[in-house]
């Protein structure tokens, strides 16, 4: 039987741990595009004052980066140290892309931000400018094999089981890589991170333009955090239609886990703008319902239904049948790989016996089950409904929430009156936790939502862990919240350190300074800075 503590202390310590490493990457992902822009201005108009902006907003970049990096290696040991089984079942098609990742974080980002921030001097401008744009493609490129790797677990095609190797094998490559759900999470998580990019500028600038400090930076950096946050928060609502449309695809169950979607409604579904569910009575109360909305969001069409939870667990409960069947044969195969009637049974239902390996949480043989193990089984395929309810709904109200503050300060910056709206300041400063919280109910909605499966339809959760203890899990998982709450005061301190100073303070700015050389050198009191921001 399956030690069901180490399965949920396992969850526990991956869920905690890419939560945390999430806090880092999208505001990697946002703040090299405008570093990019920022430099493309100085470049194309020789003003030293968006040298000055790309040289300061790049010294929190780079404690942002750093961070990123320390949390992502850290994160990535866990396959092997509590995912074994995991690791082996499915590490011929996850393994390809997080090592393409790898080489490309360690390789070519860090040789990048090397030379990003050692080649003010020693670069022409033309050159740093393509360095810079670089590490922002590279920086994506990253996030992209993330995103094939994790898409997969969403929707696992172009693999095959082998019952003697006893594993998922890739039988086309170009399938795993163009998965449409990875183009999909692609687009939508990158577009997020510019949001949370924006969003980290027009804040901090915000703040300066509150307290009269670096007007003219402030404002100029607001002008840009307003124009592509407000470009990129249009496209996360857009982008995330496609989302919708491919987990109504691929994953039923979460999509009617989403919608608290109980039973099958006539074409096209409503949606639920405000309700509480019950899950005990399988309803949701107080539904406020917008008609339409979610069938076309999850069909684009007005005659496709999106099954309800109910009608998907008596259809699990059939896969479970066919599961157990396809199981058979796969158990015949290892004794006897020429036995033709297992062959043939096994190809006609290993789609399904995935759900045959869900009951192992309930009995060690799945063909010994009983109609309640089946029961049960099925039913544990409802994730949590409330969570995802509402994860969903203050996700999206985030989503239009930056649309339009982005707008306003678009609109304001046009007619230069940032500075003019003190309350408009406030509002801005204090927005800057919501893209975050977006973000993260973003990824609790993809990764919650998925369970109870670990690669779906395919690898049950509970059947990836390592043969640990409880305890033996408890003491890594103590140890990875002392090195993450470390690295949390470590960041903390460093981005609110810096942030305060503000370039006025670090020698950056204004151009009259100083401690600032001659155009086309470096501040003199900035590189001391980066220097300790970046041992």
């Amino acid at each position: 039987m399956i030690d069901s503590d180490v399965v949920t202390l396992s969850r526990l310590q991956f869920a905690l741990t890419a939560l945390y490493h999430f806090l880092f990457v999208p505001l990697t992902l946002g703040l090299v595009w405008i570093l990019a822009i920022m430099e493309s201005v100085y470049v194309m108009t020789g003003r030293e004052v968006w040298k000055r902006m790309v040289q300061f907003w790049s010294v929190l970049f780079g404690i942002n980066f750093a961070m990123g990096v320390a949390t992502g290696v850290t994160m990535e040991f866990q396959f092997g140290m509590n995912w074994a089984y995991y690791s082996h079942y499915v590490g011929d098609v996850f393994g390809t892309p997080l090592a393409i990742e790898g080489l490309m974080a360690f390789f070519l980002e860090g040789t990048l931000v090397g030379l990003f921030f050692m080649g003010w001097t020693r670069l022409s401008r033309v050159s740093h400018l393509l360095v810079t744009w670089f590490l922002a493609l590279g920086t994506n490129l990253s996030a992209l094999w993330i995103l094939v790797a994790n898409a997969w677990m969403q929707n696992p095609v172009g693999a095959k089981f082998n019952p003697q190797t006893m594993r998922m094998e890739v039988t086309s490559f170009s399938e795993v890589l163009f998965n449409p759900v990875a183009q999909a999470k692609f687009v939508h998580t990158v577009s997020a991170g510019y949001v949370v990019g924006s969003m980290f500028v027009l804040s901090i600038s915000a703040w300066y333009l509150l307290r009269g400090r670096n007007v003219d930076f402030a404002r100029r950096s607001m002008t840009v955090a307003a124009s592509f946050g407000l470009a990129a928060a249009l496209s996360v609502v857009v982008l995330g239609d496609e989302s919708g449309y491919t987990i109504s695809e691929n994953q039923k169950m979460k999509m009617a886990a989403i919608e608290a979607m109980w039973d099958t409604e006539p074409a096209p579904a409503s949606f639920s703008l405000f309700g509480i569910p019950d899950v005990q009575n399988r309803t949701t109360h107080y539904a406020v319902r917008i008609p339409w909305v979610m069938g076309l969001i999850g069909t684009r069409s007005l005659d496709t239904p999106i099954p309800g939870i109910n009608n998907l667990v008596r259809d699990t409960k059939g896969k479970i049948s066919d599961g157990l069947l396809a199981y058979d044969a796969m158990l015949a195969l290892r004794k006897d790989p020429n036995d033709k009637h297992a062959t043939s049974t096994l190809a006609r239902y290993d789609e399904d016996m995935g759900y045959a390996l869900l009951l192992k949480r309930y009995v060690a043989d799945p063909r010994q089950a009983t109609p309640a193990d089946i029961d049960k089984a099925a039913d544990a395929t409802i994730p949590n409904v409330p969570v995802l309810f509402w994860s969903f709904r203050i996700m999206v109200a985030c989503g239009f929430y930056f649309i339009a503050l982005f707008a306003y300060s678009f609109w304001l910056a046009s007619k230069r009156q940032l500075e003019r709206r003190r309350w408009y300041l406030k509002l801005a400063l204090w927005s800057l936790p919501l893209p975050w919280l977006a973000a993260e109910l973003g990824w609790i909605v993809a990764e919650y939502g998925r369970q109870p499966w670990a690669i779906e339809g395919i690898l049950p959760t509970a059947l990836g862990v390592s043969s640990l203890t409880s305890g033996q899990v408890w003491t890594s998982l103590g140890g990875f919240v002392l090195f993450y709450t470390l690295l949390a005061v470590i960041d903390a301190s460093l981005m609110t350190r810096y942030a305060r100073q503000g370039p006025d303070q670090l020698g950056i700015w204004p151009p009259g300074n100083p401690h600032l050389p001659a155009e086309g050198g470096t501040p003199a009191v900035d590189d001391t800075h980066v220097a300790r921001a970046h041992p």
